[in-house]
């Protein structure tokens, strides 16, 4: 009697683990296929920001721009007092580049020691010196910025294509600290191309073909889960 016990308890377990691998693999199946637009977009970001904290801090920088005077005092008596000669003067110091050659990824937003240390840098960069010297000269200003574009405001700055009010959807003074938004007027054509310029053009060849594998493997595994659950 004992050895039909032995062998009955033998026989529950063998079969309790197939049915425990079947129950882990559908519950894996609907995490999936539930959370599958939420994972695509997790890789996007995980291959785009290796280190997802420089997104984040990119973020409150952009929304809170450090504008710094006392960065850039060593630089205030070779700049004249013209804003428009100075933010001229800025542009010739900081070299224009792009964020995937300096940081290695899509869009950083440094601080004024940062930019300083370089003496590079794209528009954001630009900005960020122009705004902290004219601070530091008392010339009132607004950083502005558009899906495209960040710039400075000031008395006598003239409106370009991608620098006016109807483009602009934040700006923030940086005497008051007062924040504004709107919705802006742009071309679905000029974001596009202006992004594929900035982010896309420029990433590296291997962070593409990263981003293109994971996303075709997340794909096939989508495909292949929904014909497994078609064909039970």
């Amino acid at each position: 009697m004992s050895g039909e016990k032995n062998i009955a308890n033998s026989s529950t377990k063998t079969t309790a683990i197939p049915g425990g691998l079947e129950g882990s693999e559908n519950i894996f199946r609907k995490t999936f296929r539930r959370y599958f637009p939420l994972i695509f977009i997790l890789w996007i970001l995980f291959v785009l920001y290796p280190n997802p904290l420089s997104l984040v801090i990119s973020i409150h920088r952009f929304i809170n721009p450090d504008v710094n005077p006392d960065a850039v005092v060593f630089m205030l008596n070779d700049l004249p007092s013209d804003p428009v000669a100075i933010e001229q003067a800025i542009q010739a110091r900081i070299s224009y580049r792009l964020d995937w050659e300096l940081y290695g990824m899509p869009w950083y937003f440094p601080t004024v020691e940062e930019i300083l240390e370089r003496e590079e840098g794209d528009c954001k960069a630009r900005a960020l010196v122009l705004a902290s010297v004219l601070k530091a000269k008392d010339i009132s200003s607004q950083v502005n910025s558009s899906p495209v574009h960040v710039w400075v405001d000031y008395e006598g700055k003239q409106e370009t294509i991608y620098e006016n009010d109807q483009i602009k959807f934040y700006q923030n003074d940086p005497e008051t600290g007062e924040k504004r938004f709107q919705i802006p007027e742009i071309g679905l054509g000029k974001l596009m191309d202006s992004w594929r310029q900035q982010l896309w053009t420029p990433m590296p060849i291997d962070r593409r073909i990263l981003l293109f594998s994971g996303l075709v493997a997340l794909i096939a595994a989508r495909v292949i889960l929904r014909k497994k659950r078609t064909a039970q």
